[in-house]
């Protein structure tokens, strides 16, 4: 990866006011106030165009600081999340542009753009088909060769492109799947909302003996990590 990648001119729907640099530097100030301090994670917010990944109806609020629908009864994260989530999982990565990332929960694939610009490679994988063909629709203009995605149960994880350096969820269970520990590598590291009821953003560690090490970072609301496909 040779740092951020830029859009041409017809690269985007006809959105003046939301492609501007000025209304993606506010959502990026928003995220920095919030505590998100990776140089490389707030550059990348800046250039993946949000309002691309959400509704033609919605995109006037593309770039507030807020989860919006995107159908199927799931929702874009709001973008400090976003960048939490990015930021906790490369921190402890020795060289994140040789990185390989599985990222659990596609969606509209926002986050996964987001990711593709900071690491170097993500595997990303969505359970409902419907979100899946959206996503891939979404990305295309943006050509990220270092991003694949795959439709399938996220619960399983991708073992044929396993071993991976990291692994995001966007989606709370009420514990880590065994198959996502398996397809880590050793010293790898999970970023993962857990609970049920009271959901917590959990970073969790695999060491050497194989176990995770884990520490809770911070209070979130995620929808339900499901088994199988739709």
């Amino acid at each position: 990866m040779n740092g951020p990648r830029t859009f041409g001119p017809g690269a985007m729907p006809d959105h003046a006011g939301l492609a501007s640099a000025k209304v993606r530097e506010r959502m990026v100030n928003r995220v920095r106030e919030l505590g998100v301090r990776d140089s490389r994670v707030l550059d990348a917010m800046r250039v993946v165009p949000r309002h691309l990944f959400v509704d033609e109806a919605l995109a006037s609020r593309a770039y507030e600081d807020t989860p919006l629908p995107i159908g199927q009864g799931q929702t874009i994260s709001q973008p400090y999340i976003v960048a939490r989530t990015i930021e906790l999982a490369i921190e402890g990565l020795r060289d994140p542009q040789k990185a390989n990332v599985l990222e659990v929960g596609t969606g509209c694939g926002y986050a996964a753009a987001v990711l593709a610009h900071v690491v170097g490679g993500v595997v990303s994988i969505e359970r409902v088909r419907a979100l899946h063909e959206r996503a891939r629709e979404n990305l295309r203009a943006l050509r990220l060769p270092n991003l694949r995605l795959v439709f399938g149960d996220g619960s399983r994880g991708v073992p044929q492109a396993a071993p991976y350096d990291a692994i995001v969820a966007a989606a709370a269970g009420d514990a880590i799947p065994p198959a996502w520990i398996e397809q880590l590598k050793t010293g790898g590291r999970i970023v993962a909302p857990v609970g049920v009821d009271e959901q917590q953003l959990v970073v969790a560690h695999k060491d050497e003996s194989g176990k995770l090490i884990r520490s809770g970072k911070e209070a979130v609301r995620f929808v339900p990590l499901r088994g199988g496909i739709a």
